[in-house]
């Protein structure tokens, strides 16, 4: 006899991790499908979740925010599994870590099984608390999940099981603008007036790696976490494509594209005055809806400085912050483990899709994250 769908509650789920993973978790399709995905979200008519519904009937999608405990109460209410994904640019991060907190301890009080953390690497601590590599966004997930790990450890309660999902800059970061290592299409030649050229220009020092994720493997990833609870329970999943040189993604993206590419090594200073977009917001709150006079806010110069940092101190898989690569060829076989893969594939996803060739999308980009989509409908200012 077919067992009933099983209830995952997701927050974060229109966010640009969100949508693969819930993607993942409805692969079985209609009515036998193994899981039934209840959604949290402002706004239910906006465009991220309607296309989550239009996925089948196996999602469900709830009004109501992460920062109002009625609302998760409703939402982790007789589900079997949540994966509590908070978006820190949001809040910031005094307030990720306590809703962050109490989504773990909500969830437990309201019989909730199985458990996954939306996860990031606390280079603060591993670093051996070295102020340079203080990074607020990836510090305030990977305090809570050690936090949660220890939760597990000494207070079992109701025998909650809690998985982290440790990930790192989606790779499709780098072909959008406004991100962190958001490309420049540049021309060549004194004049300005010859080919273009796909350029980073970042400051990601000489043997340096990014620790760059597939957005579609998530899907695959999460999907496994909540497939093998046994195993999962305890587990850190940190995954990654590789530690991802930018002067190799360079020749991978001309010879997917045959269009020419180049990465220009800037330093920190340079970087901060010269960006367009990041210039202009360097003195910016990390966290367009926190208190801006908490004495807790990190400037986006201060948090993205140490983000960069970290990268350039974590070439080869031989840094402070590191990734089981073995692991994850066992989870995920498939999994895009190169650059020219993921350009390879973004390639025939785009042709696919009838929006012309990669080229073609990065000469007209469309926002990824959620805050970029926000910004363009006037709701968020960034």
């Amino acid at each position: 006899m077919a067992q009933s769908p099983k209830t995952i509650f997701v927050i974060g789920g229109t966010g640009a991790q969100g949508l693969p993973v819930i993607r993942g978790l409805v692969q079985d399709g209609g009515d036998g499908g193994k899981y039934i995905i209840r959604i949290l979200t402002r706004d239910p008519a906006s465009r991220r979740a309607q296309e989550l519904a239009a996925l089948g009937p196996n999602v469900e999608l709830i009004a109501g925010t992460f920062t109002s405990e009625a609302d998760l109460r409703a939402g982790f209410k007789g589900s079997w599994g949540a994966f509590v994904n908070i978006d820190g640019f949001a809040t910031g991060e005094a307030m990720e870590i306590f809703w962050t907190m109490r989504c773990y301890e909500l969830a437990g009080e309201c019989g909730v099984q199985v458990y996954v953390h939306g996860n990031l690497d606390y280079g603060y601590k591993l670093s051996g608390y070295d102020p340079l590599y203080r990074c607020g966004h990836y510090d305030g997930k990977g305090r809570v999940g050690e936090w949660i790990q220890l939760q597990r450890r000494v207070a079992v309660g109701k025998g909650m099981r809690a998985a982290l999902f440790t990930t790192g800059p989606y790779m499709e970061m780098a072909l959008v603008p406004e991100t962190p290592m958001a490309p420049k299409l540049e021309r060549d030649g004194e004049s300005g007036e010859g080919e273009e050229v796909l350029t980073w220009r970042v400051p990601l020092a000489p043997g340096g790696g990014v620790p760059h994720v597939a957005l579609d493997d998530c899907g695959h990833y999460v999907r496994w976490l909540f497939d093998n609870p046994e195993r999962a329970d305890g587990m850190d999943l940190a995954v990654a494509i590789d530690f991802l040189q930018y002067h190799d993604m360079a020749e991978a993206f001309e010879k997917v594209t045959g269009h020419k590419a180049r990465f220009v090594p800037v330093d920190l200073d340079t970087y901060w005055r010269e960006d367009d977009f990041w210039s202009k917001r360097a003195s910016f709150p990390t966290g367009y809806a926190a208190d801006a006079s908490s004495p807790a806010l990190m400037s986006i110069r201060d948090n993205f400085s140490g983000f960069w940092r970290a990268w350039s101190a974590s070439g080869h898989n031989r840094g402070f912050i590191r990734r089981d690569f073995a692991l994850l060829d066992e989870i995920h076989p498939t999994r895009i483990k190169t650059a020219e893969e993921f350009f390879r594939r973004e390639d025939e996803k785009a042709r696919a899709e009838g929006r012309g060739s990669l080229w073609e999308t990065v000469v007209n980009p469309k926002p990824l994250l959620k805050i970029q989509e926000d910004r363009n409908l006037g709701g968020r200012k960034f």
